[in-house]
Formats: structure tokens, sequence, C-alpha cells
């Protein structure tokens, strides 16, 4: 059993909270309001964005971190607050615990590439706006804290109650530019990945969080269409060159999460959307 931090324990943190729960470990989460995490939770009430922070909230012998906050609003101010102001409070808490691995869970968006081209590990990152500037930064906080750090980059998470695709094909108002490639996780695999990747013995610096298929988001509304069974009415665009220019465009390839012996759940967008369609319909939240 090991003690675990969770800083920013919403969705994604009390799922991942949930199965390190049930595999035996006591674990901490930190938000400003933690009268709503579960009862196995033990909630640290914490504005880790605040001036400043009680470094001493932690219990001793912390051995895993996580730190997923995300901005309250999209602005560069924000991001900053999120990332860079509160990681550095978190990782003055930690200062005199026995960490083990440290993660900091960044996102996707941090790749810059337009042309759909294939994306790993390896590629370079690019600070085409705020986001990804203020990510970059937050990432190198994360590794040149002086603690053993991971970096988890995900692509768009989906799963119940983010259900923004389905949302923009029900109410008619779903577009999309021909050939641009969206990468997503369904928030399941995101936390068992998350999971998966505190009992590996030695994880790398760096993983990408994406499915097995990355695919062109105006397949992607189509399929949707047909399974929600309403007039298939995607706006198609053809993308000028400076919106290609603009917008990122890739296919990120997750071989080096697959290689540590991580299964999805949802490999693809089929299965994760697939079961979240015939949810909302069982639930009659759609008809």
């Amino acid at each position: 059993m090991s003690r675990i931090a969770i800083a920013g324990c919403g969705d994604l943190g009390c799922r991942l909270a949930a199965l390190l729960h049930q595999a035996g470990d006591e674990v901490f989460g930190l938000r400003r309001r933690p009268d709503a995490l579960p009862d196995f939770v033990h909630g640290v009430a914490i504005d880790l964005a605040a001036a400043e922070v009680a470094t001493s909230a932690l219990p001793a012998d912390i051995e895993y971190a996580y730190f997923i906050l995300s901005p309250d609003k999209h602005s560069e101010m924000a991001y900053y607050r999120a990332y860079i102001s509160a990681q550095r409070h978190f990782l003055q808490m930690l200062e005199h615990q026995p960490i083990k691995r440290y993660f900091f869970i960044s996102s996707t968006s941090v790749f810059g590439q337009s042309d759909g081209e294939w994306v790993d590990e390896s590629s370079p990152v690019e600070a085409r706006n705020f986001a990804a500037r203020v990510l970059i930064e937050a990432e190198a906080l994360a590794w040149q804290s002086g603690l053993p750090a991971t970096v988890v980059r995900f692509g768009g998470i989906y799963g119940p109650g983010r259900t923004h695709l389905i949302d923009m094909v029900l109410s008619g108002k779903a577009h999309c530019m021909e050939d641009v490639y969206s990468n997503r996780i369904h928030v399941v695999d995101a936390a068992r990945m998350l999971a998966h990747l505190r009992n590996l013995d030695a994880p790398d610096a760096l993983y990408v969080g994406v499915d097995d298929a990355p695919a062109p988001l105006c397949e992607v509304y189509e399929w949707l269409a047909e399974q929600l069974s309403v007039p298939l009415a995607i706006d198609h665009r053809e993308p000028t060159e400076k919106v290609r220019q603009m917008r990122a465009n890739k296919r990120i390839r997750n071989a080096r999460i697959r290689a540590t012996g991580f299964e999805f759940r949802y490999p693809t967008y089929r299965e994760g959307y697939g079961e979240l369609v015939t949810r909302l319909l069982e639930q009659g939240q759609i008809s």
C-alpha cells in the first residue's frame, strides 16, 4: 500500500483515485471544495493557485503524486495560475516527501504539426498559442523539479459527462474541416493509463495518451449521426491555407504506452462512443 496525492481531484482524478483505492492505496485529494469527493478519498481543502498555501497540508510518506489541475477559463492568466503557480506550490508541498514518481498531466495540444503527419513522444512541440506555451513551460517545471517525473499528454478526453461531439451532432451545429485528424481517449482509459503507469518500475519521462485510431473529425461526426439516427447535417468546410497553418492536424501514435503492456478498453471512438450513445438512449437523455 502506498500513500498517493492527487492535485485537482475532479472527474478524471476521482476515477483514478477509485482504481488506486481498489488496489489498496491510500489516496489524498487536493481541491478547493473537497466535500464532493467520494468517501474513500481523504479530502485536502486547498487552493493551490493562491499566493500562500499550507505546504504542511499533506501527511507524511506520500510516495506518488499526480497533478491534474485544469484552468477555470480559457485565458493566459488562468492557464498560468493552474499549471505554473499551482504546480509550484504543489511541488513545494512534496519537497520532503519520499516521492517515487511524480505525474504531470498535459495535453497533446503542445504538438503543432498541421499536415496530418504521424506524431509520437519524440516529435517536437511548438508554442503556437498561449495555451501550448504555458503547458510546455509547465512540463519543463515538472521535469526540472528534482523529482522522478513523468509527463502524460492526453488527447481529447470523452466519456460520460463529456459529450460535446454528440451534442453538436444533435443540435445540427456540427462542422468540420476535410482531412483534419482528431485524437482522443475515453476517460475510463485515461484513468486506467495513469493507474497503470504508477505500477511500472521505471516509467519513461513522457507518454502520449490517445487510443489506437486517429480519425478525421468529419468521419467521427458522420458515424455519430448514423448511430443517433439523425439527419446527416454535417457542415463540411474546406480549410484555407491560413487555417491549416493555424490549426493543429496530426495523427498521434500510442506505441510507447502500448509497449508497457497497457490495453485499451475503448481502442477506437466506435467502442467508446457506441457505448456512450447506447447508455444515453437507455437513460432517456437523448431520443
